[in-house]
């Protein structure tokens, strides 16, 4: 059976490509929808069923850096992280955007690329709360449903810059990697209701939320030795996937926080080289349904791996420029992929800004069996 080919979606980004997400809108079978945010400033949805595009909205912000979505907040809103320091809501619905927080609201307007929101991640499970990174050295949690307007209801403080952040799938711990080679782990509980009396309105007891709490709960040097580029959650939580600028990834686990690793010890391993060539690993996408993992690198390519058997498992698409960053949808049956430089040569001439969705196939992203 022939490899599918990567199918180019139409009016892609400007400029350079920061971020794709599918939208998770469960109620729609007609329609599947696709995020990016680039450096020209415009968020665009695309339709990867019919292979079209939807709405391009610049968002007032300059250059976007970042942007997350989830069904737990609302299937019909995207967050965007720009390089003013802000982040904001884009209602698809209405293609209204409105302002959530910002990084550094204390700065001036010479210090914006300072304090530029750099990493954005929704808090699965979470109705409300999106988590924030940037250049400021700040982490923040916001509750986009709180009427204290343009406030975080948490603040912490980061060893250095944000260069990228997940958060796990069962929405108590998030993860960022600063300069410095450092990886912050941030144990985060969401609000619950409890119960009060309410002395002016006849004693009735009415449920009120209590604010989340957010404690860093570890900080360790990266196991590689240069500058990372992307950091992943294991799906099972029990471990992280790290990518650097010296094309390798590391699978490390979590055991200082009592998370069992299966007798499982970290290693790392070399990708994306040609030749004596070696390309940044620019961004990790997790296959929802095998555990299983696609990494995107400057060489323009795209491989999947599976980390347990310490395999690669396929070669899925060589690119015209950088993969800039990837997404599986919600079933793991598509990947789209940015082609888009990143930089790592200087200024030069390169190809144009492309988003390519590939129809993924069962073996490209099943673990291999290991024999016994």
């Amino acid at each position: 059976m022939s490899s599918p080919e990567p199918i180019a979606l139409p009016n892609p980004p400007n400029d350079g490509i920061t971020s794709l997400q599918y939208i998770d809108n469960n109620n729609s079978s007609s329609q599947q929808l696709l995020a990016s945010t680039s450096w020209d400033g415009a968020l665009r949805l695309h339709d990867t069923f019919a292979k079209t595009h939807v709405l391009t909205h610049v968002m007032e912000c300059g250059p976007l850096l970042s942007m997350t979505s989830s069904a737990s907040l609302s299937s019909n809103k995207v967050f965007t992280g720009g390089i003013d320091g802000s982040i904001r809501q884009f209602d698809i619905a209405t293609s209204t955007p409105s302002l959530i927080g910002m990084h550094g609201a204390n700065s001036s307007s010479d210090d914006n690329k300072k304090v530029a929101c750099s990493a954005l991640s929704a808090i699965h499970d979470s109705s409300s709360l999106i988590a924030s990174a940037g250049w400021d050295s700040k982490f923040h949690l916001w509750d986009v449903r709180s009427s204290n307007k343009h406030q975080p209801v948490i603040t912490l403080d980061l060893p250095g810059k944000a260069f990228g952040m997940d958060t796990s799938l069962d929405g108590t711990k998030v993860v960022v990697a600063t300069s410095g080679r450092q990886n912050c782990f941030i144990d985060v509980r969401s609000s619950s209701l409890s119960t009060v009396t309410n002395n002016n309105n006849n004693d009735k007891e009415n449920s009120q939320q209590q604010p989340p709490i957010a404690n860093m709960i570890l900080q360790r040097d990266s196991s590689l030795k240069y500058q990372t580029r992307c950091i992943k959650f294991f799906p099972s939580t029990q471990g992280i996937a790290i990518g650097s600028i010296e094309g390798r990834v590391a699978i490390e686990y979590l055991t200082e926080l009592g998370i069992s690793n299966n007798n499982k010890k970290k290693y790392a391993f070399k990708c994306h080289r040609v030749n004596d060539t070696i390309y940044p690993v620019n961004d990790i996408a997790f296959h929802p349904t095998h555990g299983t993992f696609a990494t995107g690198g400057a060489d323009g390519t795209v491989v999947t791996w599976d980390g347990n058997s310490k395999k690669k498992l396929a070669s899925l698409a060589k690119l015209p420029t950088s993969i800039a960053c990837l997404a599986f949808n919600r079933d793991g049956t598509e990947l789209a992929m940015a082609s888009s430089y990143t930089f790592e040569e200087g200024e030069r001439d390169h190809p144009r800004e492309e988003i390519y969705v590939r129809e993924v196939l069962e073996g490209e992203v099943k673990p291999k069996v290991v024999a016994k």
